[in-house]
């Protein structure tokens, strides 16, 4: 089962893509999808959209799920991580996926063991649990450690 994890964002939505073979993981891609701040907002939701639809149709997931929104104290950066999030959840849907959703917390706790963890002590774990990994960046790590999550979650009540 191929299994993939997005960590959505407006500026940088990180991507990343498990297979699930019983209880082993492995590591099958990962990557970020950067927008121009220079470009609209609708254009940026539409290179966003294009980009992951491309990710999907390449590596045909059979799963897939999205890291929740947190609360910014700017809203209006809420606002614009609300909107990727929308497209991130469209892009799965319209694959015919089932979506998941997971808080960060959640996240953090599934792969390193505690809801508090920082980046730099998920980005250490994924090292360990996918040997060998090449990350594309901050936010594909994330993506991986959402992915990793799923596969983790799928199937409990």
């Amino acid at each position: 089962m191929l299994i993939i994890g997005l960590d959505p964002s407006l500026t940088c939505t990180g991507w990343g893509i498990v297979a699930k073979n019983g209880n082993r993981l492995s590591h099958v891609a990962n990557g970020q999808v950067k927008t121009d701040t220079k470009l609209s907002l609708p254009e940026r939701l539409v290179l966003l959209d294009r980009e992951l639809t491309d990710v999907i149709l390449h590596y045909r997931p059979d799963s897939g799920a999205v890291e929740e929104v947190f609360v910014n104290k700017n809203p209006q950066s809420t606002l614009k991580l609300g909107q990727a999030r929308g497209v991130c959840l469209l892009a799965l849907a319209r694959a015919g996926l089932d979506v998941s959703e997971y808080a960060t917390r959640l996240v953090k706790k599934a792969v390193v063991g505690t809801g508090a963890a920082e980046k730099a002590q998920v980005q250490a774990m994924l090292g360990v649990l996918l040997p060998g990994v090449k990350l594309a960046g901050a936010d594909a790590a994330d993506a991986l450690a959402v992915a990793i999550t799923h596969a983790h979650l799928i199937g409990r009540p």
